[in-house]
């Protein structure tokens, strides 16, 4: 019996690895959920900047970052610096960046900066780098070498992956039983430029060999593609069922595109299964989206961007979703695409201006989102760091509102584009809502701006306008931003609607607590809801009909 004991003590903490449920998506009241120890996870993140994903340096932060309220921190974690020589690894920093979030009780997603960051392979180790007839590069179309692994050869992508495995060898060791992270993100904003394709003697090959039997069987049987930029690049060409890719899809740069994210994401795919057969977190990948009037070549061309999705999820099944780095002020447009084919919505890296604080609870409002991260997270200082934390302060307190409401009970409040000035109309409940948007000026300058441009598109130095707004019952309705304006329309033309009761408050432990009623000056007496502007607060409202 004692040897029986001694043998069940030494198995515990493997049957603890067994049991503990692994992060994971699932549907959950209607939408796609990061599901983290058995309950929906919403994410109120930020991403490192690239050079301070090392516990040293990082450690300045870890209160920063708890103070604004960030549950979640997407990390570097660089190929060079874990194997510094081929087949020698060392997370021994990774350990302590992962012991420390832990501690803070902060959940991390990894980013596997690896054959590609941003295009290029810069975080290859020097052993890769140096070796070019070993590691083939991406050649331009004067045969120049790129500073971007060729993803034609298998020696690349299987050297990756043997990298990546270990990785998840690791965090199964050491994190399997804690789930301190989550989710891995494989490689960087993939993508070639300044061509728009590889013309090395592998990539030329594909190029003018047959487009492979799976990309035609895709666009012949899913009608759901139909108006993508893929299938009308097919059907202009006669819908052809063979050829090579100039002849099915057109000789010119937007084919070559199509190629490079077809084969982009096989590459993809060796190294994400690679991990997952050992340690199967949900992976993801980023891109950089496309600045207007860009051409492919012109831009990091054939990452997972909203019309090449349907390639990806062809070339890399073991992709759990595809996500943007939104930069630009059309925030709204480009959450929108990246919902197209359903793919849930997790925004790893955005724009720090002062506009994150609303584009955040726009994103959970509108598409559920599962993260909203701006990049340089820790840079963020002044008015942009108030902001945020105050926004992600409503989205603590109404997590266990925003997992269980469905997606057609749920909305978000922003500016269609920065420019325009109709207000945006609702329809939640069988009423209209129609919110406009007051922005009003800062005391000081906005800061912390990724891109030098300070007006954020909108125009300097004012107030973020944006939030969510949640129907609670057939009459009751949730609003929670800032610089909001509400009014209120019955779906029937010739029935009244007014405020029966207004009230601002918070949540606590999950329990709405009253600050104060506002049926008075601060609904108008009744003709509007209104979140004033330079104040983040969160409000409930019951509507009646007259």
């Amino acid at each position: 019996m004692r040897l029986i004991l001694r043998y069940l003590i030494l198995l515990l903490p493997f049957v603890a690895v067994l049991r503990a449920e692994l992060p994971r998506l699932e549907t959950r009241a209607g939408a796609v959920r990061l599901i983290v120890d058995g309950q929906p996870f919403i994410a109120r993140g930020g991403e490192l900047g690239n050079s301070t994903g090392e516990s040293g340096y990082l450690a300045q932060y870890w209160d920063k970052l708890e103070g604004m309220h960030v549950n979640f921190l997407l990390v570097p974690v660089y190929w060079d610096m874990v194997e510094p020589e081929e087949g020698r690894y060392d997370f021994s920093d990774l350990r302590k960046v992962i012991e420390e979030a832990r501690a803070r009780d902060i959940r991390l997603g990894l980013l596997w900066f690896a054959s590609w960051k941003n295009s290029m392979s810069c975080y290859a180790p020097a052993w890769v780098k140096t070796d070019v007839e070993r590691f083939p590069r991406a050649l331009d179309e004067n045969g120049i070498r790129q500073e971007i692994v060729s993803p034609f050869y298998e020696e690349n992508w299987r050297t990756d992956a043997k990298a990546f495995a270990a990785l998840m060898r690791e965090l199964k060791s050491f994190d399997g039983q804690h789930h301190t992270v989550i989710t891995v993100q494989v490689e960087n904003e993939i993508g070639m430029i300044p061509s728009a394709r590889d013309y090395s003697e592998a990539a030329n090959r594909a190029y003018t060999a047959n487009v492979p039997a799976e990309v035609i069987a895709m666009l012949q049987n899913r009608p759901e593609l139909a108006d993508g930029r893929v299938a009308v690049a097919w059907r202009e060409q006669g819908s052809l069922t063979t050829g090579s890719w100039a002849q099915v899809f057109g000789a010119n740069a937007e084919t070559e595109e199509f190629f490079m994210a077809y084969y982009f994401a096989k590459y993809v795919e060796h190294v994400t299964k690679a991990g997952k057969d050992i340690y199967p977190l949900p992976m993801f990948v980023n891109a950089a989206l496309i600045r207007a009037g860009y051409q492919p070549g012109q831009y990091p061309s054939a990452g997972p961007l909203p019309h090449l999705i349907e390639l990806w999820e062809l070339g890399a099944p073991s992709i759990d979703f595809f996500s943007p780095d939104i930069y630009f002020p059309n925030f709204v447009e480009w959450t929108r695409a990246y919902r197209r084919l359903g793919n849930p919505l997790f925004v790893p890296e955005a724009l720090r201006t002062i506009d994150a604080s609303v584009n955040g609870l726009y994103a959970f409002g509108e598409h559920q989102a599962m993260a909203f991260c701006p990049f340089g997270i820790e840079s963020v200082d002044g008015q942009v760091e108030r902001a945020l934390r105050d926004s992600y302060d409503i989205v603590r307190q109404l997590t266990p509102l925003l997992a269980k409401t469905e997606p057609s009970q749920s909305r978000g409040l922003l500016k269609e584009a920065p420019t325009n000035t109709k207000p945006q109309e609702i329809r939640l409940g069988g009423y209209v809502f129609n919110a406009s948007f007051e922005r009003s000026t800062l005391p000081g300058p906005a800061d912390g701006v990724i891109v030098h441009d300070n007006t954020g598109g909108y125009g300097a130095a004012t107030y973020p306008a944006g939030g969510l707004m949640l129907q609670l019952g057939p009459d009751e309705f949730l609003f929670a931003g800032i610089g909001v304006v509400v009014t209120f329309d019955d779906l029937d033309p010739t029935t009244q609607v007014g405020i029966l009761q207004c009230e601002e408050g918070r949540y606590e432990n999950g329990e709405w607590q009253r600050i104060r009623l506002l049926n008075g000056d601060q609904t108008h007496q009744g003709r509007h809801l209104r979140l004033e502007p330079g104040r983040f607060t969160i409000q409930r409202i019951k509507l009646y009909r007259y």
